[in-house]
């Protein structure tokens, strides 16, 4: 019966804000790629294709002011308050401090023997691609079908219900993330950043304003995929082909769109995937590439140079200590694991300092999962990825480190302006652990997304429960 009261609970607010939204109140902050030049249009202008056909109908969930004080504070990007205090108000952080005070009617916690910090952003999740039950019925992650494959977009293969999402939000204070398509293709498509909040649809949990990613990846997945099958690419030089190939035509294509959008005239032919790629040559659209091998990401790098991109973020990376001079000086940053290599040839060579490696060196880099289970403890991995690093004689400060799960990933999100840290004007993503977020005993105690209280484990009520788990035994029982 909670969980039906519960359930009750979620859709009236999201029935509230739909209709604060058909009144004209919240309107959704426009994308990244939306046109905002007031100046006189060019010749063709308004004449080319939609950028974001699919936009964010995410509404912020009530909240109220709340005052955590008594708390040690990790601000997300190195910074670290004894005895502190955040507050937020109106879904943004307020102040953060040692002594601040309340306004009136403010919520008041008590955070004595615990910690605060950013919410947890996780740049590689494939939760509502490859949901929970895991059966062949729900695998939507991967369009094996062709070794380029940029028309597709992970989005369209989010399914809203997982349960995945509130094992990520309670168990791991997870509050945004990324949703990549697989990693089978050399061009996978595009990826979508996403709020861990309860919605009816895809769109409902789509981050306002966020740049799309396009997924790409290099090495034994493509060649192995195609290679079995008698079709180019078989080989890494096969791979590099390929995408030199397509990227070439991109540039065609983007040149026949960006004279038309600026004369006029008769509009080129649309080819949906070449959409994407116009995307990121014209800075829109971030690259996020599946890579391990150090010499493979160089020559992705080198690739990059020749048609006009970067690459945002290596993903998995395990060799990305071997050239951490070079993913800084062209500001690509890594995302990778804490300890899970050497599963496969190309991850063989992997190491428990890459990260520490990484941050020595001044160069971006970040944790993330891949893994709906894994999700529920990066806060767990970077600590494993911290006492990697003491062993290897580099001490990474615990607010320091926390940068690997907050404001790093932000950054190579495009979103580090509005999340990512505890700083005044950003989104109150906030998570309140009920002790040291590294130790392997610690779990969230609260979860507030854009200052609304989402998971709260001390309340039974506030434990997020999927449209797929009401009436299940045992649903909204996060262990």
């Amino acid at each position: 019966m909670k969980h039906k009261t519960k359930f009750r609970s979620l859709m009236a607010a999201a029935s509230a804000l739909v209709l604060a939204a058909c009144a004209g109140q919240s309107a959704p902050a426009k994308s990244a790629s939306s046109k905002t030049d007031s100046s006189k249009p060019a010749p063709g202008a308004g004449k080319g294709y939609a950028h974001d056909p699919f936009p964010s109908t995410y509404r912020v969930y009530p909240g109220a002011s709340t005052l955590v004080r008594n708390v040690t504070i990790f601000d997300g990007e190195g910074g670290r308050i004894d005895r502190g205090a955040v507050l937020f108000a109106d879904g943004k952080i307020v102040q953060i401090g040692q002594t601040l005070e309340a306004p009136t009617g403010a919520t008041v916690i008590d955070g004595t023997g615990k910690w605060v910090t950013p919410g947890v952003i996780d740049i590689h999740s494939h939760l509502g691609n490859y949901p929970s039950p895991g059966v062949q019925a729900n695998s939507d992650g991967n369009e094996a079908t062709a070794p380029v494959t940029a028309d597709v977009w992970a989005e369209h293969s989010v399914w809203p219900q997982d349960p995945g999402f509130g094992r990520a939000l309670a168990n791991g204070g997870v509050t945004t993330l990324q949703i990549l398509p697989g990693s089978a293709n050399l061009f996978g498509g595009r990826s979508v950043v996403l709020k861990n909040v309860y919605a009816r649809t895809m769109q409902g949990m789509k981050f306002p304003g966020a740049p799309y990613g396009l997924k790409m990846a290099c090495g034994e997945n493509p060649k192995r995929v195609y290679g079995s099958r008698n079709t180019k690419p078989a080989t890494r030089m096969g791979n590099v082909a390929v995408d030199r190939a397509t990227w070439a035509k991109a540039v065609a294509y983007k040149a026949k769109w960006d004279k038309y959008e600026q004369d006029g005239g008769d509009a080129p032919d649309r080819d949906i995937a070449m959409d994407t790629l116009r995307g990121v040559l014209a800075g829109e659209i971030l690259v996020q590439n599946h890579c391990y091998r150090a010499d493979e990401m160089a020559i992705v790098m080198d690739m990059a140079k020749e048609f006009g991109y970067r690459v945002t973020a290596f993903h998995h990376a395990v060799e990305a200590y071997k050239i951490a001079d070079i993913l800084k000086a062209n500001g690509s940053c890594a995302a990778v694991w804490a300890d899970w290599y050497g599963f496969k040839m190309e991850s063989f060579d992997g190491i428990g300092a890459n990260l520490a490696l990484l941050q020595k060196a001044g160069a971006c880099g970040m944790i993330h999962s891949d893994d709906e289970n894994g999700i529920q403890r990066l806060n767990q991995e970077v600590a494993k990825a911290q006492a990697s690093g003491r062993r290897a004689g580099i001490d990474i400060p615990d607010a320091q480190a926390w940068e690997w799960l907050s404001i790093n990933p932000a950054r190579a999100l495009g979103i580090a302006d509005r999340t990512g840290s505890l700083k005044p004007g950003k989104m109150a993503d906030v998570v309140l652990w009920n002790g040291n977020p590294m130790s392997v005993y610690t779990r969230p105690e609260k979860v507030w997304v854009d200052g609304a209280l989402l998971y709260d484990a001390t309340n039974p009520r506030m434990r997020p429960v999927s449209d797929f788990e009401l009436g299940q035994p045992g649903a909204g029982d996060v262990k």
